[in-house]
């Protein structure tokens, strides 16, 4: 520790610190453009100027380290001053050399409202300018469908350019002239093809990158804030969702360090068009093969008469990835009333709740991932699957403290690795300690085993879910403090619904004759099923459909969610369904009614505290209920022989997951330049 004296207050700050860093624990405001605390330094913006007692000019207290800082003559402590005259010209004089060439284009600009340079010129700048030079133009530059560029607007922060070399791992933009000429531009004058490059938008200090699909389209003022949570995969990333009355305007991120930092992926972020695209706002009936509207009522009704025929054997219950807790709980109960145990995800009975939570859960966390020194990725692709939480790897490999080794497709995920095989032969050479990963696996301390949930979906899935068991066991992967088995779920809904014990029972879809699919569109039901949708959206499981119930979308009501770490998360109600669609949870419970089974809650309160007596450790939100590492030990138990099929990703296509991101227009762009960019490289 180091002891400072800034603004005339003595502080004990770690020797590693930056004066910005000092100057901030000391409790001064420095006001910075360039720098950020996720970034490496350039200090190339000079905004953040303190004065060092004895020196003969300001510097750059994000450069300057503490341990830099000399003692007076007598030994005495540093001097720091972030107020003196000095510093106040020097900020002054920052801001107005920022300023010569930047457009006064506040009155049409999306950051407006939100800009750093427009706070810190009000407390940091003067009111005019003694330049009269013509401001320079700079063209345009197209970055893709996500990222509108103002490039007369950019004051050389560099921000950008850190954030797609370092956190995304996709090196794709630079630099190019010197002083005046400089401009920030892509290489290859392409779209960006990172899945987290709308996070750009944020890091901009000003509005040279600003949002595509959702210029000109509000003002910050104007909207309704509510905090929330993710669905588009099981990373359950913190976000806040900006509403104008009925319609979600745009996603941001917010702040949770466990979780997505500050980050969130492109789906996240721009999956918005999709919540106002083909929804479903009134039941149907399909009369002739044809879909019909209807009422309530008539729909309750078409489906009463053919349950009531059905023996309860043949009723059966899939859920799709965007379920909530509170739905899938209900489903569940209502099918028990109807003499039915058949409830499965879209994975079907992939993993079985009875092996334990620590046999489906990410064990180590994601947070957890920063103390791994090894890493072994079974057939999964964390990039497509789970984008911050392949940020977070990235982060950790940077730090040059963790080896990876994968087994499954040779993918680009944005570090490097020891690609070992493809398929189960591989895995059983590593078993057995015949590749020379297996090494670097025994000597970590913390290694992870992450498995993707495309494994245990194989038809040998239970077998080789042993055998990563049994490997985990075997490195030392469990041990006091540290359970590095993860399961990379790819669904929001999965562990949700495997908690409560929504799964088994039901291995494919076909075998039901009556089917209840909970926003499951990549089912195959039998040729002859009757269907009951309860959706969101005109996907394919509406169109396969006999009755079609519009329920809610995750921004349109209060959810229960349990990410791939097993933490319970909310997400909360920003706007109401659109039509006639309603929560799913109060669907289901207007069904059982006239179905002559009533589910004995009336209200979300009624219905979680069921949910909670059930299963109690749900009621403990943003909290992890670890998984017991006696579970590993059982699974490794069971045993089993293996095929020689090769590991595949569960997700294919990233940006056209689900019902919403099918529905979108921004996506369905993302897409195909996504995969106009393989072809040429391909090519």
């Amino acid at each position: 520790m180091t002891i400072l004296i800034i603004d005339g207050k003595e502080i004990d700050v770690p020797a590693e610190y930056t004066l910005l860093q000092a100057c901030e624990a000391a409790g001064a405001e420095i006001p910075r453009f360039c720098y950020h605390e996720r970034l490496s330094i350039a200090g190339n913006c000079r905004m953040c100027l303190v004065e060092v007692k004895g020196g003969p000019k300001p510097v750059a207290s994000c450069a300057w380290g503490v341990r830099d800082c000399r003692p007076g003559p007598k030994g005495e402590p540093p001097e720091i001053s972030t107020r003196s005259p000095m510093v106040k010209k020097a900020r002054e004089g920052v801001m107005e050399f920022l300023l010569i060439n930047h457009p006064l284009d506040c009155p049409i600009c999306d950051q407006g409202g939100e800009c750093d340079l427009q706070d810190q010129a009000m407390g940091y700048g003067v009111d005019s300018t003694r330049f009269a030079e013509n401001k320079r133009a700079v063209e345009d530059k197209y970055l893709g469908a996500l990222v509108k560029t103002s490039m007369n607007r950019c004051i050389q922060c560099t921000r950008c350019v850190r954030f797609a070399a370092e956190v995304c791992g996709v090196p794709e933009m630079g630099a190019t002239g010197r002083g005046e000429d400089m401009e920030i531009t892509t290489f290859l004058e392409s779209a960006l093809t990172s899945e987290l490059q709308g996070n750009l938008v944020d890091i901009c200090p000003v509005g040279a990158l600003t949002s595509k699909p959702y210029a000109f389209a509000a003002r910050p003022w104007e909207l309704t804030k509510t905090q929330s949570i993710d669905v588009m995969d099981a990373v359950g990333s913190a976000i806040r969702v900006d509403t104008r009355g009925r319609e979600v305007m745009r996603i941001l991120p917010r702040v949770n360090e466990a979780v997505n930092e500050e980050w969130i992926s492109d789906k996240t972020r721009h999956v918005v068009d999709g919540l106002r695209s083909q929804r479903l706002d009134r039941p149907y009936i399909r009369e002739n093969g044809k879909l019909r509207a209807a009422s309530w009522p008539e729909a309750f009704a078409a489906i009463a008469a053919k349950v009531k025929g059905v023996d309860g054997s043949r009723i059966g219950a899939v859920a799709g990835d965007l379920a909530a807790v509170e739905e899938m709980f209900a489903l569940k109960d209502l099918l028990a009333r109807l003499g039915s145990t058949h409830v499965a995800t879209q994975i079907g009975d992939a993993f079985d709740p009875a092996a334990g939570r620590a046999s489906y859960i990410f064990n180590p966390t994601i947070a957890g991932i920063e103390q791994a020194d090894a890493l072994l990725i079974v057939g999964s692709n964390p990039r497509k699957e789970a984008a911050i939480l392949n940020a977070r790897i990235r982060k950790r490999w940077r730090s040059g403290q963790m080896k990876i080794g994968v087994i499954g497709e040779a993918a680009d995920l944005t570090y490097s690795y020891d690609h070992i095989g493809a398929g189960t032969d591989s895995l059983s050479d590593l078993v057995d300690g015949q590749h020379s990963f297996s090494d670097v696996l025994k000597n970590a301390k913390h290694p992870i085993v992450l498995v993707g949930a495309s494994v245990a979906s194989r038809p040998d899935g239970a077998a080789v879910m042993a055998m990563l068991a049994k490997l985990a066991l075997d490195i030392g992967a469990l041990g006091e403090g540290w359970n590095g088995f993860g399961v990379l779920q790819s669904a929001a809904s999965a562990v949700g619904a495997l908690d409560i014990g929504f799964a088994g029972g039901l291995r494919k879809a076909g075998e039901a004759d009556v089917l209840f699919s909970l926003g499951a569109d990549e089912i195959d039901p039998a040729a002859g099923a009757f269907v009951v949708y309860i959706g969101t959206h005109g996907d394919r499981g509406a169109h396969r459909a006999d009755v079609i119930l519009p329920g809610a979308a995750y921004t349109e009501k209060s959810g229960l969610y349990v990410n791939t770490e097993g933490r319970v998360q909310i997400a909360a109600r920003a706007g109401f369904p659109p039509g006639d669609a309603r929560e799913d949870w109060a669907v289901i419970r207007a069904l059982s009614d006239v179905l002559g089974h009533k589910l004995p809650y009336d209200s979300l309160a009624a219905l979680r505290q069921a949910i909670f007596k059930a299963v109690p450790h749900l009621i403990r939100i943003d909290a992890i209920a670890a998984g017991d590492a006696s579970s590993i030990n059982a699974l490794a138990a069971r045993g089993g022989s293996v095929d020689k099929a090769t590991f595949k990703s569960g997700v294919t296509d990233f940006y056209l997951t689900n019902p919403i991101a099918r529905a979108s227009a921004v996506m369905a762009e993302c897409a195909r330049l996504a995969s106009g960019q393989m072809l040429t490289a391909a090519e």
